[in-house]
């Protein structure tokens, strides 16, 4: 009973690099805790073929649509209860907007307005319980977004996953401070009902709540 309270209103989040495999694990944990998914956007995001072919133009335009759609799942996931698992969080599109900014790909002006929007949305958020961070090389990466042949990721290079991995160093190692971060190397496919268990597991062993004490200064 103790472990099913711990669990019903988890709030998941599954972060990595393009190709990590975040879709096949967040399935894999829905089903194992009986949570509901959250996919990233994908087959409906009207901007990602165009941020592809011109990224320069339309990298603003695509992270804003992101950040919204992003926000929409995790205000969903907070207002409906029970908890929720989120394949990649609205704080990792922060990481893709800097590596964007850094390779000259997306004007400062828009950066700096990208996030003021996303430090007056995140007043209105909920950090998640746990997140899960699939480890992952970029020559890894580049080799699964190949594999999974997608027409929109074709023009993705070596130096674009380079960047974004170094990013996302900085960012874990930052939001570790805050948020639990389980680890996980993901170099090799596992299976994901059994990784299920294990982060489960991780998670159920880490004790993040400490019992406040003191000592009252007067009588009740």
């Amino acid at each position: 009973m103790k472990r099913a309270e711990r669990l019903q209103d988890l709030f998941i989040g599954i972060a990595g690099l393009i190709g990590a495999g975040k879709t096949t694990l967040a399935r894999a944990l829905g089903e194992h805790l009986g949570l509901p998914v959250y996919f990233e956007p994908v087959t409906d995001n009207e901007y990602l073929a165009d941020f592809y072919r011109d990224t320069k133009q339309y990298a603003f335009a695509t992270q804003i649509y992101l950040l919204n759609r992003r926000f929409q799942q995790h205000q969903e996931i907070i207002w409906r209860g029970g908890g929720g698992v989120q394949d990649r969080t609205i704080y990792e599109d922060a990481v893709f907007a800097k590596t964007l900014v850094n390779q000259d790909l997306m004007d400062e002006r828009d950066y700096r307005t990208y996030l003021q929007l996303f430090r007056h949305m995140s007043n209105f958020m909920c950090r998640p319980n746990v997140i899960v961070y699939l480890d992952l090389k970029p020559e890894s990466s580049m080799e699964r977004i190949q594999t999974r042949s997608r027409d929109v990721e074709s023009g993705i290079g070596m130096d674009y996953l380079r960047a974004l991995h170094r990013e996302y160093e900085d960012f874990i190692h930052d939001i570790a401070r805050t948020v639990p971060v389980i680890r996980v190397s993901w170099e090799e496919f596992r299976d994901a009902h059994e990784m299920a268990e294990v982060i489960e597991r991780e998670y159920l062993n880490g004790s993040f709540l400490r019992d406040a004490e003191w000592r009252p200064t007067r009588g009740v």
